[in-house]
């Protein structure tokens, strides 16, 4: 969910040439023409020295001797429809230059993959980093025929993440999308014993999924009113909440998941399990929530 302070930040998109990144550039630039926000297109140079901070190449203005930044340029003169666009260079090492650009963002989208990357592999570190540790919402996108309307967004039942679904319930509500809540349920249900294994507690099935079904609910329900228009679907099912987001990724334009909330027992940013298995095999693009700041 946006605040007022955040509506005047602009929407962040790291380029590097790469499938990947062009298809990220063409997600934020209509996401910030739906927000009604200007468009920061970021290139970090990777050749910097290791442990050389990052440093500012150029500003808002147009960046000297940067490729990947002319291509960009190049492709968006005279596009009618733009949002305002700056761009930036800077120099250093992506995975930690790009989260510290989520202070000044209200959204900040790259590509799953980029230029360098394997193959066989579905998300780069850059991604895995970016999402953990980035103050504001990331997004990351796959280069792929955009032709779902779908907003999939997990929900856990038993600690509901309001940020989170306010995230998925306002983009469906810019797209004019609806919106499939998953609320996975673990069955069978298991209990400790006294001997220290694990054995079937008794319950229905039918009785666990009616439990989930009003939880899913109840945290909704404030949602709902505020977003009349938008279509909310809640899939109650059993098994692993990884696997249905997954699944559901299939006919999705965007699955929304949270990210862990730092505590005591870890105090580091921390994606979840959950979360990093949607990242690395979701087929739509994804965006990461980080939880609300505590007061």
């Amino acid at each position: 969910m946006s605040t007022p302070e955040s509506q005047n930040l602009p929407v962040v998109v790291a380029v590097d040439g790469s499938d990947d990144s062009r298809a990220a550039l063409e997600w934020a630039l209509a996401e910030a023409t739906r927000r009604g926000a200007g468009v920061r297109v970021v290139h970090v140079r990777q050749y910097a020295p290791v442990l050389q901070p990052a440093v500012l190449v150029a500003g808002p203005e147009e960046p000297a001797d940067d490729p990947v930044v002319d291509e960009v340029r190049k492709e968006l003169a005279g596009r009618p429809g733009l949002p305002a666009v700056e761009y930036v260079c800077l120099e250093g090492v992506p995975a930690a230059v790009l989260p510290a650009l989520g202070g000044e963002a209200q959204l900040l989208v790259l590509g799953s993959r980029g230029r360098g990357g394997f193959a066989s592999l579905l998300l780069g570190s850059n991604g895995v980093a970016v999402a953990r540790d980035a103050a504001c919402p990331v997004v990351v996108v796959r280069a792929q025929e955009a032709t779902a309307r779908r907003v999939v967004v997990g929900l856990q039942p038993d600690d509901p993440d309001g940020t989170t679904l306010a995230f998925a319930l306002d983009h469906a509500a810019r797209v004019g999308a609806p919106v499939r809540v998953v609320a996975a349920y673990a069955w069978p249900v298991l209990a400790w014993t006294a001997y220290g294994d694990f054995a079937l507690t008794g319950q229905e099935q039918e009785a666990v999924e009616k439990e989930t079904l009003a939880l899913a609910r109840r945290a909704l329900a404030p949602l709902l009113e505020s977003h009349p228009e938008v279509e909310v679907e809640v899939l109650v099912t059993p098994g692993d909440a990884a696997g249905r987001l997954v699944e559901s990724s299939e006919d999705a334009a965007l699955v929304v998941v949270g990210r862990h909330r730092r505590r005591l027992t870890r105090p580091a940013p921390m994606l979840g399990s959950v979360t990093h298995a949607v990242l690395l095999h979701a087929e739509s693009p994804v965006a990461v929530v980080p939880p609300a700041p505590q007061d």
